[in-house]
């Protein structure tokens, strides 16, 4: 990045690390003493004094690096700080960061977006992009595991859910996936799971969206799974007949085809399931509000993108994919399902349903590899449908067809024809050899149309598509195609027709369109005005607790400041109104801070390319497992099909080894929580010849620093295999250690975790993946229709199968990243590293008389996370670790992990932006936990009646006028001293789950449901 350190004058704005960081000075001295740490400056520290708020906090820390890390390990010698060796690396001020990146902004040369290829420009209206896209309460929310303190986020959830399910008339739908193509995907995945068949054919419909077909073929080859590519004519035309055939697991059809035809898929659905296949729909949920939905013609899957309902086109993502399938297939459903339940007094409540699908449970056999998906997205989809109401949402794809039409039917006039004329809002037009002088044509006028072929040139209208739009690009279309060439066929276009005269000529094809209502939900017809719409927004919020609230100490989750001037920019037009196949020569601005974010995030890893493109961390584990396998193939080694995974590994790293392929063999946990090297050396010989990789994650996921990650490196390398360090702890890393000198060949970088992108209540996430120079070929290219990369973009090189829809996947949101990078340099990063390290080792030396650490490394240091293990107290009384986890909801603290990576045990991750204060309240919160639970270990309160498992309280049961507990209100209510004044309370009691599971509902229940009448 060409950053410079603003001059630290005496007038000169505090630097952005003095905020980031939420303690320093005193406070920082504080901290460290209660370690034993010395801190005591030394005259270049003490000269940098104030830089973060105090004099000596670096040395302090800089003692604590060398207690905590092991000896051995290739530690980064500190950085100096504005030396010209570092120079563009960081540092800047808030305001010089905002400038900068407004400069790369200016560099890309926006144009009107008519590409299509299922990416619309589309108007957000100002309250959602207000009040949830710049709302903290909304962007900093984590996925709701704690379902009591998530009734917000998951309702609108559970709203995007009920869109998507009337819209495909199909009744379970999940609450988002990545994009439209890892849908198509998954949608080929979910075939083969529900056939229980290790192998068999899909069928593709040519049709398709080419970023789809490439994903999902991708995908299959690293299943081992057939793929046919096919139109519908030939599927309904006897493709499925032939006896010599393999057995059909399903066909994913396109509703509306890539070059805008509208197709009739009755009698292919009816020839699929024939031969006993499954059936997926591909669709545009705006058309589905005028054109017959999936399961209308008996689709057993609705699979597509929700981005123009409101999300920006952001160069590509992050946009919301769905998923929609039938009853039978419920528990096939890949990502999350929002499902109502009932709470202990009986009220509806929200919750994630069907979890043991999952991958943290289910590890090798989930249903897929999601972790993060698109629930910031999905919200504003959601919104979006509330805000216009099913008429709205009608009455805009109406207009939407209508100005296709008025193109159509003034080309048609003007002597140019169509491919089809069934369409919806993208037109195939015949230009028999001038193409592509007509779309540079169309480019020089400011319009960026779609090169189909040498002969057909596409274009698709949308939300934003104005009749000066019609007239301008009919005088393109049909103009000189050179000098005296003539208009089209000799004929001038004249005015462009109106909408209802183009309409009615061309109408949407008959017998297609829709009937019957959709939407009918109270919630989709309460909020139209504004001031609803807000004060609707403001009640979801509310019931929340997110980091604008209360630290969300999440181990393994990094729930970290997200600082305003990070997003000051992202939705600005020249950012995020850009098409991901916009032409290279218009998107200078995007593709240099794309590099600038490679560069700075490689050499902070320790590796020579990264790819940007996986849209989670999940993704991105996949992603460097598929790069692993096409090298070793490459090299002759294809058969190496194992991949080892610890036994404290997160579950997606099992369920990602297992999508792209591989066979997973795990390796035992020592007592001490680090990996048995003893049962490594076995099970590496146990599979000679056989082993393509581990997947290690350092720190390790019990929260230390391992001394031997090197050895075991080694090991695996010797043995012929790669080494894959999971990026999932890189917070308490950067700075310090780098895993590409720990022996890692590839690691993923969470930049929802380390690097500040906000996770939006369940994504966005971000989860580039970093290489060593020899794997680099083997990362994902653009998909086809992207403009190809040149010498210096972040991607050149790569010739892998692309992962993601998009080249660059949710680029949207990575100038928060970039931003991030931009106001921290090297020394402020290693600075946020340590107090990460130093705030986690505060809180397991407070907390060791009452809720012993688990596992520690040499000196009983642990690395920036520490697990409480509750299992001798749950033994000797019965209170569980989901009990603290609620009865901290009465303290307005949200839980750490609950029973990860241990079950019985609280993962605490405070992270390096939380105040002394703070962590100092989540401290005093558990230690009058621990005298609650001594009260009923010594036998004064029963456990049943207890204020634990009676937790949460709301504040209905506390100002109820019976009060028939053991204990008083005020400790129900009020447990510690000042709270009187803020007081978060959950909006519902303890959450039934297994009721919600024994009776899934996963769309809005009606109104009726609640008994005060209030409305989802």
């Amino acid at each position: 990045m060409a950053h410079r350190r603003a001059d630290r004058g005496a007038t000169a704005p505090a630097p952005f690390v003095s905020r980031h960081l939420g303690t320093a000075g005193p406070e920082m001295a504080a901290i460290l003493q209660r370690l034993g740490i010395q801190d005591r400056p030394g005259r270049a520290e003490a000269a940098d004094a104030g830089r973060a708020g105090g004099a000596g906090s670096e040395a302090g820390l800089e003692a604590l690096a060398a207690a905590v890390i092991p000896a051995g390990l290739a530690v980064l010698d500190p950085p100096g700080r504005a030396h010209p060796a570092n120079a563009g690396s960081g540092g800047l001020s808030e305001p010089e960061a905002v400038q900068a990146l407004r400069g790369l902004a200016a560099l890309n040369d926006p144009h009107i977006e008519m590409i299509g290829q299922g990416y619309h420009p589309c108007h957000t209206p100002a309250v959602i992009a207000r009040d949830i896209l710049g709302n903290p309460a909304w962007t900093t929310a984590y996925t709701p595991y704690q379902a009591e303190i998530s009734q917000g986020r998951l309702e609108a959830q559970l709203l995007f859910q009920t869109v998507i399910s009337e819209l495909t008339a199909l009744p379970v739908a999940c609450a988002s996936l990545l994009d439209e193509a890892t849908a198509v995907a998954e949608a080929a995945m979910l075939m083969a799971r529900a056939s229980r068949r290790a192998e068999g054919t899909v069928v593709l419909d040519a049709g398709l969206h080419p970023q789809c077909l490439q994903v999902a073929r991708a995908r299959c080859r690293a299943l081992g799974l057939d793929c046919v590519l096919a139109d519908v004519e030939r599927i309904t035309g006897g493709l499925l007949d032939s006896p010599a055939a393999p057995p059909l697991l399903g066909a994913v059809l396109a509703h509306t085809t890539t070059r805008g035809a509208v197709q009739d898929l009755a009698e292919a659905v009816e020839a699929v399931h024939e031969r006993g296949g499954l059936v997926a729909v591909d669709a545009d949920p705006l058309a589905l509000t005028v054109l017959s939905a999936p399961g209308h013609i008996g689709a057993d899957i609705a699979v597509g993108s929700a981005q123009r309902l409101g999300v920006p086109l952001l160069f590509g993502g992050p946009h919301p994919g769905y998923m929609a399938v039938s009853q039978r297939l419920q528990r096939q459903l890949p990502g999350r399902i929002v499902g109502v339940s009932r709470d202990a007094e009986g009220a509806p409540a929200y919750r994630l349903a069907l979890q043991t699908r999952e991958q943290h449970i289910r590890r090798e056999r989930a249903t897929s590899n999601i972790c993060t998906a698109q629930a910031l997205l999905a919200v504003v989809a959601a919104m979006y449908a509330v805000h216009h109401g099913p008429e709205g949402l009608r009455a805009i794809a109406q207009r939407v067809h209508a100005r296709a039409a008025q193109i159509a039917l003034g080309l048609q006039r003007a002597g140019l024809e169509l491919e089809h004329e069934d369409f919806f809002d993208t037109l195939s037009i015949r230009l028999p050899g001038r193409a592509a002088r007509v779309l540079e044509r169309a480019a020089a006028g400011g319009y960026n149309l779609r090169l189909l072929d040498a002969d057909h040139l596409g274009l698709s209208t949308n939300e934003t598509t104005t009749g000066q739009h019609v007239e301008e690009l009919l005088a393109l279309l049909t103009g000189q195609d050179g000098p005296g060439a003539g208009r089209a066929e000799g004929r001038a276009v004249g005015a462009s027709p109106d909408e209802a005269e183009a309409a009615g000529a061309l109408p949407l094809p008959a017998g297609l369109e829709r009937q019957g209502d959709c939407l009918t939900h109270p919630s989709f017809h309460l909020y139209r005005s504004e001031a609803a719409l807000v004060r609707y927004l403001r009640r979801l919020a509310d019931r929340d607790l997110a980091l604008d609230r209360t630290m969300i100490p999440l181990g393994s989750c990094t729930l970290k400041l997200n600082a305003a001037a990070e997003s000051a920019l992202w939705l600005e037009p020249a950012l995020a109104g850009i098409h991901p196949c916009a032409p290279a020569d218009q998107t200078r601005g995007w593709r240099l801070l794309l590099t600038q974010l490679s560069e700075r995030l490689a050499g902070l890893a320790g590796y020579d390319r990264i790819s940007l493109q996986p849209a989670s961390g999940a993704q991105g584990e996949l992603t460097g497992l598929l790069a692993i396998a096409g090298y070793l193939e490459s090299i002759g080694q294809g058969r190496r099909d194992t991949c080892l995974v610890p036994a404290s590994a997160h579950g997606t790293n099992a369920a990602s080894a297992a999508g792209a392929g591989m066979r997973v063999v795990v390796v035992a946990t020592a007592a001490d929580g680090s990996i048995d090297v003893d049962d490594l050396r076995a099970t590496l010989e146990a599979n000679e010849g056989r082993v393509a990789a581990i997947m290690l994650t350092y720190p390790s996921t019990h929260g230390v620093f391992e001394p031997q990650v090197s050895q075991v490196a080694r090991m695996v390398h010797d043995a012929g295999g790669q080494v894959y360090i999971d990026g999932a702890n890189l917070n308490a890393m950067c700075g310090l250690l780098r895993p590409g000198d720990l022996g890692g060949d590839v690691s993923h970088l969470n930049l929802h975790k380390t690097f500040a992108i906000p996770h939006g209540g369940g994504g966005p996430g971000v989860g580039p993946v970093a290489v060593k120079e020899h794997l680099a070929p083997f990362l994902p290219a653009g998909p086809r229709g992207s403009a190809p990369a040149e010498p210096g973009d972040p991607d050149a090189g790569f010739q892998g199968a692309p992962m993601a829809g998009a080249r660059f996947g949710s680029a949207g949101v990575m100038p928060l990243a970039w931003s991030y990078l931009a106001l921290m340099d090297d020394a402020d990063l290693r600075r946020a590293s340590l107090s990460a390290i130093a705030h986690a080792n505060y809180i397991s030396r407070e907390l060791e008389d009452c809720f012993p650490t688990l596992y520690t490394g040499p000196g009983g240091w642990v690395a920036h996370e520490c697990i409480l293990d509750l299992r001798g107290l749950t033994a000797s009384t019965g209170v569980s670790a989901e009990d603290v986890a609620k009865r901290l909801i009465d303290y307005g603290i949200h839980a750490p992990t609950l029973a990860f990576p241990v079950a019985g045990t609280l993962m605490v991750e405070p992270t390096e932006s939380e105040p002394k204060a703070e962590i100092d309240r989540f401290i005093a919160a558990m230690r009058s936990i621990r005298a609650e639970i001594d009260q009923v270990g010594s036998g004064q309160m029963a456990l049943e009646d207890s204020v634990l498992r009676r937790s949460p309280h709301t504040l209905a049961q506390v100002a109820a006028d019976e009060w028939e507990r053991p204990y008083p209100r005020s400790q129900a209510a009020f447990p510690l001293e000042g709270m009187q004044r803020d007081k978060y309370f959950a909006p519902v009691a303890r959450i039934d789950n297994a009721y919600g599971d024994r009776n899934l509902a996963c769309t809005c229940p009606p109104p009726q449901a609640f008994d005060d009448g209030a409305h989802t």
